[in-house]
């Protein structure tokens, strides 16, 4: 299929007229472009707001303000919500006429109200010792508010502590998690506190509702408002949690909990009798269906994820989607009660789909693109924010079966004369005989051959799917010269779940032939690639994939760009901090119980034939992957005298994040790629 957004809405940037000479696109570009996210429609439809990021190159960060858009008018143009430049504002929620936002305004965090039509910001919590985010009630008489805090805390009041002058800076601990993603345990957690709201604000510091429970809600570290909801009326909050203990590292089970508001009595678990996954719950708008996803396999935390709703008067549960073969993603409730419109992947898109709520019928609703939000109102239908491969995030409209309406180009003016590439899907037979996906990305305008940039993505169970990145944007390699090749190779999300699971204890067998029959593929196929001019590339199991590259496919890259990848699975199994991750994709043991699944597909054992130039990146707050993986990888280089270098990010985790980081990033990645494909800038 040629040009893969090409027939889509999303192939016209919407922007104006391109100068005479255009150009491509470029980091630079890329860390300047504008970011929409947390969009919130008004009951009536009338009132889309949402909060935009803008880089603050010389403070190396993003900072956020509300935008508004009246859907009433066709052809209005966005405007900021609030003149205030000097605070950040994020999260915004509309209920009735007035939009709630979390703002630091006068340097502390808060929660600020303003009307939806327009006036003056006013605060409206008084709380002191910091918070995460927030929800408000349908009802607008209640919010609840998610910060980190002591377990059992009665409130949002900061406890106060008496430090010994005489103790040492040493952390001590008794179980794990000791560190988690990029943070040291402090002996907080995450929990809810219901404040009660009116006319006049909500003040004080709240009632708890976790109760008893320990454990972090949202979920660290990727949680968020999906994973907490109120009932219409206001009287329960529902909230996934996993409980802490000595297991917590090796648990998958997050379960849904309800709570009433007032705290008068323990939260109740729903999904007890689950053992695997249970996340974002999600209530009907009339309050008689609780809707979430639900996996099977504990333990497993890429195991597919079914739509479960259950009957909140009669607690009967149903799996709406047991019998379809995708994976839900996001969930939000129709305004009728009679339906869910929910994501999944699929063969490298990210669509738009309705789910009955009675039969389970799956109806697709987008074709191209990466639906990377969805709200729903009664008057407004449903809107969405899409992006691909070659446009970041816009806001769509969709009201029936034609294409989606779009709303916004919010990025218009930063794109102008900025050429996207082409891209263009491929497939081959890879391991096992099975049907492999790929895609390739042609520099505009290119004429004769191009080097390649192998790109491997991470998960594993993810996808190199038609969406925009910030962190590894295809079209920035292109724009540099390169023909982008990526794969979705045995492992990948969008196929179906035993194609996703075919890379348990199979970590360097199936998808290493996948990539290499895919390269061989692509380079037949493509006449521009320049088949014997290629440097590979990948982050996290990328990364992994890399330094298995590097033992078992030495001859084949001129250089190779190695991420946070696993050097050595041994010390990656006693140093990493989910351990379920780890101990579920080499069959489910401890490395001492099983050191054979693990060595099988260990990189370090064949470092006496590694050959090719690497790049090697890592961050320091790196927990996931730990940075000594990568000091090892170099380590093994330089003692073998290969051509090498390290990149080291104090600042950065799993993944880099800051803008002028970024930046300094790419100029690496392409620098090291230009000098050994010989490629002149």
């Amino acid at each position: 299929m040629k040009a893969l957004l090409a027939a889509s809405l999303l192939a016209s940037a919407a922007i104006v007229a391109a100068p005479a000479v255009a150009r491509p696109l470029t980091i630079d570009d890329v860390t300047m472009l504008s970011r929409v996210g947390a969009p919130t429609v008004s009951k009536d439809g009338r009132w889309l707001v949402w909060a935009q990021r803008e880089t603050d190159l010389a403070g190396n960060k993003g900072r956020f303000a509300l935008w508004r858009l009246d859907l009433s008018r066709r052809g209005a143009q966005p405007a900021k919500l609030s003149a205030d430049s000097s605070a950040n504002e994020n999260d915004p929620q509309i209920v009735g006429d007035t939009v709630y936002f979390s703002s630091d305004k006068g340097g502390e965090d808060a929660i600020w109200a303003m009307p939806v039509a327009g006036g003056t910001p006013r605060r409206i919590t008084d709380f002191k010792g910091g918070f995460n985010g927030f929800k408000v009630a349908p009802s607008g008489d209640r919010l609840v508010v998610w910060a980190d805090r002591k377990p059992g805390a009665p409130s949002l009041e900061p406890a106060s502590e008496k430090k010994d002058p005489n103790a040492g800076e040493g952390r001590v601990y008794d179980r794990l998690f000791v560190r988690h993603w990029d943070t040291w345990a402090d002996g907080t957690r995450s929990q809810l506190f219901v404040l009660p709201l009116s006319a006049s604000g909500a003040p004080g510091n709240g009632t708890a509702i976790v109760g008893a429970l320990v454990g972090d809600t949202p979920s660290k570290p990727m949680g968020g408002g999906e994973e907490i909801a109120w009932a219409p009326d206001g009287r329960i909050v529902y909230f996934a949690m996993r409980e802490a203990g000595r297991i917590e590292p090796l648990s998958t089970n997050l379960d849904i909990f309800a709570a009433p508001a007032d705290g008068s009595s323990a939260p109740v678990n729903l999904t007890a009798d689950n053992k695997a996954t249970d996340n974002q719950p999600t209530v009907s708008p009339d309050g008689r269906t609780l809707a979430w996803f639900a996996m099977l396999r504990p333990g497993y935390e890429a195991d597919r994820q079914v739509l479960m709703v259950r009957d909140l008067a009669s607690g009967k549960v149903s799996a709406l989607t047991d019998k379809w073969d995708r994976s839900i993603g996001s969930i939000a409730w129709a305004p009728d009660s009679r339906s869910l419109y929910v994501t999944a992947e699929d063969t490298q898109e990210n669509p738009l789909w309705r789910v009955d709520a009675h039969s389970g019928q799956v109806t697709r609703l987008t074709q191209q693109g990466n639906v990377s939000s969805v709200t729903v109102s009664a008057g407004g239908g449903v809107i969405v924010a899409i992006n691909s491969l070659t446009a970041p995030d816009d806001f769509y409209r969709i009201t029936g079966k034609g294409a989606p309406e779009r709303l916004t180009s919010v990025n218009a003016a930063k794109l102008v004369g900025v050429d996207m590439p082409d891209v263009s899907r491929f497939n081959f037979k890879g391991a096992n005989g099975d049907t492999v996906w790929g895609y390739a990305v042609k520099p505009y305008g290119s004429t004769g051959k191009v080097p390649i940039a192998y790109m491997v993505h991470g998960g594993p169970q993810g996808s190199s799917n038609n969406s925009w990145s910030y962190r590894w944007n295809p079209a920035v390699f292109a724009g540099a010269g390169y023909g982008l090749v990526a794969v979705d190779f045995h492992g990948s999300t969008g196929y179906g779940q035993a194609f996703t699971d075919a890379i348990r204890n199979n970590w360097g067998g199936w998808p290493l032939e996948d990539l290499q029959k895919g390269l061989a593929a692509a380079t037949a196929k493509y006449g521009w690639l320049d088949a014997d001019n290629a440097c590979a590339l990948g982050a996290s199991y990328g990364g992994y994939m890399m330094n298995w590259f590097a033992g078992q496919w030495p001859d084949r890259f001129k250089c190779i760009v190695q991420h946070d990848g696993v050097f050595d699975a041994r010390a990656m199994a006693y140093e990493t901090e989910e351990l379920w991750f780890d101990e579920w994709e080499h069959g489910g043991k401890a490395y001492y119980e099983d050191p054979a699944a693990f060595e099988k597909w260990n990189p370090v054992n064949y470092v006496d034939k590694w050959k090719t130039p690497m790049l090697v990146i890592t961050g320091e707050k790196d927990f996931r992957i730990p940075y000594t993986q990568g000091l090892a990888a170099f380590t093994a280089l330089q003692r073998r005298d290969i051509p090498s270098r390290l990149l080291v990010n104090p600042n950065e985790n799993h993944w880099v994040l800051k803008p002028r980081n970024s930046r300094q990033w790419y100029r690496e990645v392409l620098g090291w790629m230009d000098k050994w494909t010989g490629k002149a800038r």
